[in-house]
């Protein structure tokens, strides 16, 4: 045996490590693919998902804007008309104007505050359940007994008018 062979544990190690980088990368070029597959299903069943809530805002704001500039008051009549026509331009491109740099160095806020809302109205939801059980559910008085409804054929209640 002229030839010598190398030790297998160094040989094997190497191989090894290249499976596993292959695997890893073949792991997360699989669930890219899939994501993006996911992602692209999703868009043709339900549509582009909404965008932040700084570029809805923004959205908002045009769309409002651009109403505001095409509407025409019949109110005021075909003299006052063109005047206030450029009046109402100005003040929406002043409002846009104020509205715009505050959405660009704050995005993150309006995200923020979407989510706060969002959190606000499960709390009042919560506090809402909570009391409709109270009212719809039929519980003993104060002192422990259960109130004397007559027959119980129906759900209305005895109600004392002394």
């Amino acid at each position: 045996m002229s030839e010598e062979l190398p030790p297998p544990e160094a040989d094997g190690r190497e191989a090894v490590d290249e499976v596993r980088a292959t695997d890893a990368d073949a792991w997360a070029t699989a669930c890219a693919e899939d994501l993006a597959a996911e992602k692209a299903r999703r868009r043709t069943q339900y549509g582009p998902p909404p965008g932040s809530a700084a570029e809805e805002l923004r959205k908002l704001v045009d769309t409002v804007a651009d109403k505001l500039s095409g509407f025409q008051s019949p109110l005021l009549g075909a003299v006052a008309g063109p005047a206030a026509q450029q009046v109402v331009k100005q003040v929406v491109q002043q409002a846009k104007a104020a509205v715009e740099p505050v959405i660009e160095r704050n995005p993150d806020l309006f995200d923020h505050l979407a989510n706060a809302g969002s959190e606000l109205l499960a709390a009042y939801r919560s506090a809402v359940q909570a009391q409709e059980r109270r009212w719809t559910t039929r519980e003993s008085d104060l002192d422990g007994r259960r109130d004397d409804r007559g027959d119980e054929s129906g759900p209305g209640e005895r109600i004392d008018l002394d």
